[in-house]
C-alpha cells in the first residue's frame, strides 16, 4: 500500500469519526467471512457500519477527534462498529458477541466519553432512538384517547338511562 492509499484511508476514517456518535472497538480473531458478513448485515440494518481497521491508520485518524481516547484499544485484529444512533452499534455488537465468542468487545466511546466493556453492554441495554420516539408518541396520544373516552362516557350513560326509562314505561 503506497502513501496515497494510506492517506486516503486516514481521511476516510477521520470522516467516519467526525460523523458518528458511538464507536465500539472489537477483536474479531477466528471469525469466518460468512460470520463477518452476517455481522455487517445486522449492523447495517440497524443503521450502523462494521469495519476492519489497520491499527496504525486508525490511530492516526483518531488523533484530534473526540474519540482519541480509544487509541490504546487498537492492538491485534481490530474492527470497529459505529453509528450515528448512540445505541444501534452497541446493541447489535453486544447481541452478536453473546452468540459468537470469537467477537470480543474491547470497549468504545460515545463522543469524548471512554466506555469499558461493561459500559458498552449497559449502552446496548438502552432503548434505541426509534424506540424512544415510539414511547413518546404513545405517551402523547394516551391522554387524548382518555379525554375522548371521558367525553363520550356521559353521553353514553345518558342514552342508557333514557333507554332504561323508555323500556320501563310501556311495561306499566
Amino acid at each position: 500500500m503506497d502513501r496515497g492509499e494510506k492517506a486516503a484511508m486516514v481521511e476516510a476514517l477521520k470522516g467516519v469519526f467526525s460523523k458518528t456518535n458511538v464507536v465500539v472497538v472489537t477483536h474479531y480473531s477466528g471469525m469466518t467471512v460468512s460470520e463477518m458478513s452476517n455481522l455487517r448485515r445486522q449492523i447495517s440494518a440497524a443503521g450502523g457500519s462494521f469495519r476492519v481497521t489497520k491499527n496504525r491508520i486508525a490511530k492516526i485518524a483518531l488523533e484530534g477527534t473526540p474519540f482519541a481516547s480509544l487509541i490504546d484499544l487498537f492492538r491485534g485484529p481490530t474492527a470497529i462498529a459505529y453509528s450515528v444512533d448512540p445505541v444501534a452499534a452497541a446493541k447489535v455488537t453486544v447481541k452478536y458477541a453473546k452468540g459468537n465468542e470469537k467477537l470480543v468487545i474491547l470497549g468504545g466511546a460515545m463522543g469524548a466519553t471512554l466506555l469499558d466493556k461493561a459500559a458498552v453492554k449497559a449502552l446496548a441495554d438502552l432503548p434505541s432512538l426509534d424506540e424512544l420516539r415510539a414511547k413518546i408518541v404513545g405517551l402523547v396520544q394516551a391522554p387524548a384517547t382518555k379525554i375522548a373516552g371521558v367525553l363520550q362516557a356521559p353521553a353514553g350513560q345518558l342514552a342508557r338511562v333514557i333507554q332504561a326509562y323508555a323500556s320501563k314505561a310501556p311495561a306499566e
